[in-house]
C-alpha cells in the first residue's frame, strides 16, 4: 500500500510540474505584450501629430507663396507681413474689406465709405482697382481734399475712375480701359514698370490679389 501511494504521488507531481512551469513562462509574455502596446500607440500618435503639423505648415506656406508670387514693385515691402492686411490676408477678402486692413490705404478706405461704395466694390465680380496710397491723397491740397470728401457725387465719380472691369494681369494691364465712372484711363509700360492715367501715377505694388479683384497700388489719385 505504501509503495502504491508513493507511486501515485510521484505521478501527480510529474503531471503538475510542467503545467506550473508553463503558467509561469506565459506571464512575462503577456506582461511584455501589454507594456509594448502603449509604446506603439504613443509612437503612432507622435507620428500622426508630426504629419499634421507639417501638412498644416505646408498648406499655410503654399497659400502665402501663392498670394505673393505675382506681386511686384518697391512699395510691396511696406505691405504688412502678416494678418488681414498682408498679401495672404487680402487674397481671401473682397477688395474693399481687403483694403480696409491695409494701413497704406486708410485714406482711400475713408473715401470709399463716404461714397457708400463698400458693398458695390465687395460684390463686384472680377475687377481691377488702381488704389492710391495715403501719400497719394496727401498730394491734394487739404482744402480741396476736404471738399472732395464732402461732395458725394463727385467723390463717387473720382473713386470709380480707379476701377475697371476684369482682373488685369501685368501682361494685359497696358492699354486703354473703360472705368466704372464711364471714363477711360490709359496704362503704359510693361514687365514691372507701369504708369497710370494722365497723372502718370507710378505703380508702387502691382498685381495684388483679393477675392474679387486685382489691385495696383499707385502713388497719385486719378482724376476723371
Amino acid at each position: 500500500m505504501k509503495k502504491s501511494t508513493a507511486r501515485a504521488g510521484l505521478i501527480a507531481l510529474a503531471i503538475a510540474l510542467p503545467l506550473t512551469l508553463s503558467a509561469c513562462s506565459s506571464e512575462p509574455s503577456t506582461s511584455s505584450s501589454s507594456s509594448s502596446s502603449p509604446s506603439m500607440t504613443s509612437s503612432s500618435s507622435m507620428a500622426d501629430s508630426g504629419s499634421m503639423t507639417s501638412s498644416d505648415s505646408m498648406t499655410e506656406s503654399g497659400t502665402m507663396n501663392g498670394a505673393m508670387s505675382g506681386v511686384f514693385g518697391p512699395g510691396c515691402s511696406a505691405v504688412p507681413k502678416e494678418g488681414a492686411g498682408s498679401f495672404n490676408g487680402m487674397a481671401t477678402a473682397p477688395v474693399a474689406t481687403a483694403a480696409s486692413a491695409n494701413p497704406l490705404l486708410a485714406t482711400l478706405v475713408t473715401a470709399v465709405k463716404k461714397a457708400d461704395l463698400v458693398d458695390t466694390l465687395n460684390s463686384a465680380k472680377d475687377i481691377t482697382v488702381f488704389a492710391p496710397t495715403n501719400d497719394a491723397f496727401g498730394k491734394i491740397p487739404k482744402a480741396d481734399l476736404d471738399a472732395l470728401l464732402a461732395d458725394k457725387p463727385n467723390l463717387t465719380k473720382v473713386l470709380t475712375n480707379h476701377v475697371v472691369q476684369g482682373k488685369l494681369s501685368p501682361e494685359n494691364v497696358s492699354g486703354t480701359h473703360k472705368t466704372l465712372a464711364g471714363t477711360e484711363i490709359t496704362v503704359k509700360g510693361s514687365g514691372e514698370d507701369f504708369t497710370v492715367g494722365k497723372e502718370n501715377a507710378k505703380v508702387l505694388c502691382g498685381n495684388v490679389p483679393t477675392a474679387n479683384a486685382t489691385v495696383y497700388i499707385i502713388d497719385s489719385v486719378l482724376m476723371p
